[in-house]
């Protein structure tokens, strides 16, 4: 069970970021966000591609040094003591890293090696860490043969090979298949419930960030815009939501429309009303009924309870769920040029 936002203000902060930010020329990237990790959480960043994740996490991780701001991670100033930091954090990429002409326990034994960790030790670990990510009969294997999965999970059994106390993950399952994905959540799930670890995690996938996090914080354009658990985004939406599209554009009925009892907001946009109300099942056909007795056609109605889409939507203005589309069409045309580079 993911601990409520209170449960995780009684565990000690393993990491404070306090008003970062980080500037390339004109661009804001990160734009003065501040936030707070607790030991044992799994901590989400929940946004679109360019909304500033992947570069928070490379601030945090001493890749890219801040513009402004302080960040302290596992006890660490990034800017004072970063082979601290990098010490101490495990980072799985974006990016496949691994070494394709290498066996699988060769690419983690290597990541052992750039720790300065002695093999009498390493090799015990891959081993283990093999055995954990479900790749112990893949393991002298080239990594070329690897499918997209095992690649993934290689990577994850990589950023575990020194004993970290905080695990950061950017966008762990991109472009995987849904039973990939799903079987990446459960590996996340185990290092938090049997290996008491902390993780820090990026996605733009709303069924992730909602299966597998503790709390999570909404960031969009370098900002952060809402932050708490799962539960607490979606009770934020404050009612469940009613969806109409009518015919016709004209003339706006919203007002009407909110001062029916059980209505507790109404947008409108072109010829469709977003309402909130308690009730909904009560409240909807109350609605269509109005709707028509203004002589309006109603061609839609949708009726949801509060989801993580719902909540993105109210504190951005948009759906996450169109991102989620554009995202994996570029993973596909990155795949397909380095293809055609090799």
């Amino acid at each position: 069970m993911p601990t409520t936002q209170n449960e995780g203000m009684n565990a000690s902060k393993i990491v404070k970021v306090e008003n970062l930010s980080k500037t390339f020329g004109a661009l804001k990237a990160v734009d003065n966000v501040s936030f707070e990790v607790y030991e044992g959480e799994i901590f989400g960043f929940l946004g679109p591609n360019g909304a500033g994740k992947t570069t928070t996490i490379n601030m945090l991780t001493t890749l890219i040094k801040p513009s402004s701001g302080k960040a302290e991670v596992c006890g660490y100033d990034v800017f004072k003591h970063a082979n601290e930091v990098r010490r101490s954090v495990g980072v799985v990429p974006q990016e496949y890293t691994a070494d394709e002409d290498m066996t699988g326990i060769n690419n983690i034994l290597l990541c052992a090696d750039l720790y300065g960790m002695p093999r009498s030790d390493s090799k015990i670990h891959a081993e283990e860490l093999l055995e954990l990510v479900e790749l112990q009969d893949a393991a002298k294997r080239k990594v070329s043969t690897y499918s997209g999965g095992m690649r993934r999970r290689l990577e994850l059994a990589c950023g575990l090979i020194n004993y970290p106390k905080l695990l950061f993950l950017d966008e762990p399952t991109l472009g995987l298949d849904v039973q990939t994905r799903t079987a990446v959540w459960r590996y996340i799930k185990t290092l938090k419930e049997d290996y008491h670890m902390t993780l820090f995690m990026t996605t733009h996938y709303l069924e992730e960030a909602d299966s597998v996090c503790d709390r999570i914080a909404i960031i969009d354009h370098g900002h952060i815009i809402k932050t708490g658990s799962p539960e607490e985004l979606k009770e934020s939406v404050g009612g469940d939501v009613i969806v109409v599209s009518v015919k016709e554009s004209e003339p706006d009925i919203s007002s009407d429309i909110a001062q029916i009892k059980l209505v507790t907001s109404v947008r409108k946009n072109d010829s469709t009303y977003r309402i909130k109300a308690e009730l909904g099942e009560e409240a909807s056909p109350q609605i269509t009924d109005l709707i028509r007795s203004k002589g309006l056609h109603v061609t839609k109605v949708s009726l949801t309870k509060p989801t993580l889409d719902e909540a993105y939507l109210e504190f951005t203005g948009r759906s996450l769920r169109e991102e989620e589309v554009d995202k994996l069409q570029m993973f596909r045309q990155r795949v397909t040029m380095r293809r055609a580079r090799s």
